[in-house]
């Protein structure tokens, strides 16, 4: 089917608003683009390009790290996973080889073992932390927020265990990315 107008587009590829949907609705759709969080689709904005180096830088040194010692896959926000009832879409998630799904073709059934959030301007610190809860939660070992004014690392292995990264600081992946370390100030380079 070929829209005739951009309306008819608009029609077919977003989703009408205040729209309610079950968990098991959304990940029957064709939606891209979208978390699902407690009966809502949230879309997904494009980010700024200070967003995007950091993610870029991040996803990078990570990867390399990953790739070399044959850890696991690294994966890119465009990537989906279930973290409880949720459907979440990290900037950047590390999941190890014993991990992965035979099946590729969808979505995580499982959360990341690492999830990385950089938060954008947009972005409220209510509803990050509310996120790296609910990915701790949901069973992921460890999440790395990252902030882009004061240039630091949140790192959060349990509700109770957080510790504030500065560009000082060597960030380092503990048990879950074994033998992977990154001093801070290059995330933001």
């Amino acid at each position: 089917m070929h829209p005739q107008n951009i309306n008819e587009f608009a029609n077919e590829t977003l989703p009408p608003e205040n729209i309610s949907m079950t968990l098991e609705e959304f990940l029957e759709s064709d939606l891209e683009g979208y978390e699902y969080v407690k009966g809502e689709i949230i879309p997904m904005p494009p980010t700024s390009i200070e967003h995007g180096n950091i993610s870029s830088n991040i996803q990078w040194y990570l990867q390399s790290h990953v790739r070399t010692n044959e850890l696991g896959r690294v994966y890119t926000s465009d990537t989906g996973f279930r973290v409880g009832e949720r459907i979440l879409m990290p900037d950047v998630a590390f999941i190890s080889t014993s991990k992965l799904p035979d099946d590729q073709r969808g979505i995580f059934s499982i959360p990341p073992e690492l999830a990385i959030e950089v938060i954008s301007p947009t972005d409220s610190l209510t509803k990050v932390v509310e996120k790296a809860f609910a990915y701790l939660e949901a069973g992921t070992l460890l999440v790395w927020i990252l902030e882009p004014t004061g240039k630091t690392v949140t790192v959060f292995r349990s509700e109770t265990d957080i510790e504030l990264l500065t560009r000082t600081d060597t960030l380092t992946g503990e048990d879950v990315v074994e033998g992977f370390s990154c001093p801070v100030a290059q995330l933001f380079e």
